[in-house]
């Protein structure tokens, strides 16, 4: 099942993308995505086999950005890849059918590619501008969002990624979007399991959203 709050890590002012990860879970986040960009893969093995026993204490499921291989080695729920990332059925190929493969998009193109190679969901975005993300594709805004999403036939959740604030969710939801993904709107509240609380109880508000 995967769940309507992803929240990507990045690294807080004080501690690591670990630190980021535990407080995230301890504010009751459920699906969490290991983000590390610019660091030796054995680096990020690191990261990710600590994320993923953090997960696992709290009933959480791993993703990891980028790195199949890592994934698999970590013992990950699954793998989300960008559209620089290597193509989904490749990362199936390595991964094999159990994990979950995650991809990003920007046009109806392609989520309609992601989903002919065997993606199990699509991060659409941006939503907006972000600094967490390096080479931002268009942003997609909500009237961006909402045309790809009238236009969509396929049943796939489609998470909406990309600079997302609390206060956005219940308008993007609106869209018929299965979830969204945020990261600074978790990594720097100042009462992070009030934010994720109230952000859940938007997420689950009644939906037209056949897939929800």
């Amino acid at each position: 099942m995967i769940d309507k709050l992803h929240y990507i890590s990045q690294q807080p002012e004080e501690g690591s993308h670990l630190t980021a990860i535990q407080q995230a879970l301890e504010a009751g986040c459920k699906w969490i995505q290991l983000r590390v960009k610019n660091q030796p893969a054995a680096v990020i093995l690191e990261y990710a086999i600590e994320a993923n026993r953090l997960c696992n204490q709290r009933g959480a499921k791993l993703i990891v950005n980028d790195h199949p291989e890592i994934a698999l080695k970590a013992g990950a729920y699954g793998v989300h890849l960008g559209l620089d990332d290597m193509p989904v059925s490749r990362a199936r190929d390595i991964v094999g059918n159990e994990m979950i493969i995650g991809g990003t998009a920007n046009t109806i193109q392609h989520i309609e590619q992601r989903i002919a190679d065997g993606a199990d969901y699509i991060g659409l975005g941006p939503y907006r501008f972000t600094t967490t993300k390096q080479k931002l594709s268009p942003i997609l805004g909500w009237e961006g969002i909402n045309t790809i999403m009238s236009k969509l036939t396929v049943p796939i959740p489609i998470i909406a990624i990309g600079g997302i604030l609390p206060e956005d969710i219940s308008n993007i939801m609106e869209t018929g979007v299965y979830g969204v993904a945020l990261s600074g709107a978790i990594t720097y509240a100042a009462n992070k399991a009030k934010v994720v609380r109230q952000m859940y109880h938007q997420l689950n508000a009644p939906s037209l959203n056949p897939f929800i």
